[in-house]
């Protein structure tokens, strides 16, 4: 018996060491593979230098220096007349930049309530008459702009409120605590002033303000800036009704005497944790829960420079209610000292960022991560989060004829994609081009890459959805990528850009950026209710691939409410769990109707830029709206899409603010016209 058990004790170990020798052998050749490739891209970019450093250092390149200076002018101006769409679109663009003036004055001190309705808003009873402390750290103020500041609060139509007020200014300076005192003679008792010994810097300040304060909720106010009268009224509003604990509102710069001097409107989203993560988005004006502080510190003096941002990231981790009021109702005065005026004022700020954000990522349990600054600004970051596991992606492929569309695609996904566990599974429907069953033939003897039969309708009854589903069914990855025929990989490393996100037990879809052959953006994430049938439309539509959108927001990872189904990567048990695609809807806004099934099981949806494709749209099948069966399909389509997401349609995308028109995708501001 002893000798039995020895026997399968040593088989066992054996099959173990076989095991791991095979696993062992697997990845030193899949190292070997990547170390290859890399050595070839290099050795590819070595020789291209070489030859841009020999023709750089040619005497008649460098005579010829003013004529391609003029080309390139008129290159560039090429480009942007043809982006606007020629004279037309020159024509539009000047009718737009009308539109935003229009737009900018509803914002302004045309905002601010009449003497009517400021009157109703201090009248009005709520059952929690929360009193907000408001904390604002003084140190060498301008005088006009600490009296502007102080009276914006005076002047707040809800008045259960208190301004906390530490001075740490010099004594060239001992105006600010004449100014205070004034005030506080006025105030009854709501404005608390303190002159400190020494200034503690941002952070210290700010801290001390917090020890004046006895308000249930605590607010932060910078001592240049102003406040919207209706700011605390609108706030306290949410609490009452939203039960929020950290509320943040739409802001704007401006510069000189006046806020209607307004310079970038800043209107954002609900509260959207991935684009906290690669930028501090949410800045003015933080209102929160005393409570959320509880056990923690307000601001952290090792992160000067980006105290707001560490402290926004910690306080709404903890919040179970973050509000955001879609209303411009905080002024940021832009003047040479100020961050608003320019990042280089503060240089630490990088990478007091950069630490805030790790310090964030380590607290939620991510390791092994990396925070890189982008094209947009020093402060916006790209991400990388570790890879947990390499798991197998399976990359479904519906395919109709178009053969070379076929194997442009998957001749990319092999020769460009630096992550090795996938497998492609083509979904043929009623192909009737013997060149594509030729091309079928060499797929087939291929490594990884299978070719199922849709058993499939008549072409009238084509139906996207469906075949997706059928093809899902013959997947064996952990994750799967729903990809369209006429797409081809950009970048490298997309699988890994998408799994980083796919992965997290918090995420759902995960969308890539997709170009037209141009090089205009086809798709960077898709707003519901946006375009001519209010269903859904993409942002940033057409727009030139160098852009970096509006805010930045083509340079980072965001949260979204759907991406398209033409690069979309899902866990297979949530595609699983979903039933799939919903077959209601054949061919349009499937994708979307999925996005948004998926967002109501809980899970965020996310957009990366980093994972980027061309997308040669319609090739394959053509265009829906000149044809007029498939025009009333899509418009029955549409019309399920409405009647089935009809309450999330009314109350708008939670990632698109309200302020922004839905008849363009360019986040063009409404006007009264809207």
């Amino acid at each position: 018996m002893m000798a039995n058990d020895n026997n399968q004790n040593q088989n066992k170990e054996e099959r173990d060491a076989q095991f791991y020798r095979q696993a062992y052998e697997k990845e030193k050749a899949r190292a070997a593979s990547l170390a290859g490739r890399l050595a070839d891209a290099r050795n590819e970019a070595d020789s291209l230098q070489f030859q841009l450093d020999r023709i750089k250092n040619n005497p008649l390149w460098k005579a010829s220096k003013p004529l391609r200076q003029t080309m390139h002018w008129g290159i560039r101006n090429y480009r942007r007349l043809r982006n606007l769409g020629g004279p037309k679109g020159i024509v539009r663009k000047l009718q737009q930049k009308r539109i935003e003036a229009e737009a900018k004055k509803l914002h302004g001190t045309a905002s601010f309530p009449t003497p009517e309705e400021a009157q109703r808003q201090r009248d009005a009873k709520f059952d929690r008459m929360v009193k907000i402390s408001i904390l604002v750290p003084l140190w060498n103020n301008q005088r006009e702009f600490q009296i502007q500041m102080i009276e914006s609060v005076m002047n707040q139509t809800y008045q259960n409120w208190e301004l906390c007020l530490a001075d740490g200014s010099d004594e060239e300076h001992g105006y600010i605590g004449e100014i205070c005192r004034e005030y506080a003679a006025r105030a009854e008792g709501r404005i608390v002033y303190r002159k400190l010994d020494r200034n503690g810097g941002i952070s210290g300040n700010t801290n001390e303000c917090l020890k004046l304060a006895t308000g249930e909720y605590i607010g932060l106010f910078d001592q240049d800036d102003i406040l919207h009268p209706g700011a605390l009224y609108e706030y306290v509003k949410v609490i009452n009704e939203e039960g929020a604990d950290y509320i943040y509102c739409d802001e704007t710069t401006f510069k000189g005497d006046s806020i209607d001097n307004m310079i970038t409107l800043h209107f954002k989203p609900d509260f959207a944790p991935d684009n906290l993560r690669a930028n501090n988005y949410i800045c003015h004006f933080s209102v929160f829960s005393r409570k959320l502080l509880e056990g923690t510190e307000l601001f952290r003096s090792g992160f000067d420079g980006s105290q707001d941002h560490d402290m926004i990231l910690r306080l709404t981790a903890r919040a179970k209610k973050v509000v955001h009021v879609p209303k411009l109702l905080y002024y940021w005065r832009s003047h040479k000292a100020s961050t608003a005026s320019d990042i280089s004022a503060k240089p630490y700020a990088i990478a007091a960022a950069k630490g805030a954000v790790a310090d964030h990522l380590t607290r939620c349990g991510f390791k092994n991560f990396e925070i890189k600054s982008t094209r947009a600004f020093d402060t916006i970051f790209e991400i990388k989060y570790e890879i947990k596991s390499e798991d197998r992606i399976s990359i479904l492929i519906p395919n109709k004829d178009h053969a070379e569309d076929l194997r442009r695609c998957i001749d990319s996904i092999r020769e460009r994609s630096t992550y090795g566990n996938y497998e492609i599974i083509v979904i043929e429907n009623n192909s009737a081009d013997r060149e594509i069953f030729a091309y079928y033939d060499t797929l087939k003897k291929q490594k990884n890459i299978t070719v199922v039969t849709y058993p499939g309708e008549a072409e009238g009854d084509f139906n996207y959805a469906k075949i997706n589903n059928f093809g899902a069914r013959y997947a064996t990855g952990k994750y799967l990528l729903l990809l369209n025929n006429d797409t081809q990989v950009i970048s490298m490393n997309w699988l890994e850009a998408m799994l980083m996100y796919a992965q997290r037990p918090d995420v759902g879809a995960v969308g890539a950026k997709l170009y037209y052959g141009d090089r205009t953006i086809q798709h960077a994430g898709v707003v519901i209710g946006l375009g001519a049938h209010r269903t859904a439309g993409h942002t940033h539509y057409k727009i030139n691939y160098d852009n970096l959108g509006y805010m930045g927001r083509l340079c980072y990872a965001q949260n979204v409410s759907a991406v398209t189904g033409a690069c979309l990567m899902v866990r297979k048990s949530i595609y699983d769990a979903l039933g799939g695609l919903d077959e209601m809807f054949a061919v349009a806004l499937n994708d979307v109707d999925f996005c948004l099934r998926i967002r109501k099981n809980g899970y965020l949806n996310v957009f990366t830029p980093f994972a980027e494709l061309y997308h040669f749209e319609s090739a394959s099948r053509g265009s829906d709206v000149r044809d007029e069966k498939k025009a009333e399909r899509y418009e029955a389509e549409s019309e399920l899409f409405r009647e089935r997401w009809k309450a999330l349609l009314a109350k708008g995308d939670p990632y698109y603010n309200p302020n922004f028109s839905l008849d363009r995708s360019d986040y063009s501001l409404k006007t009264d016209r809207d």
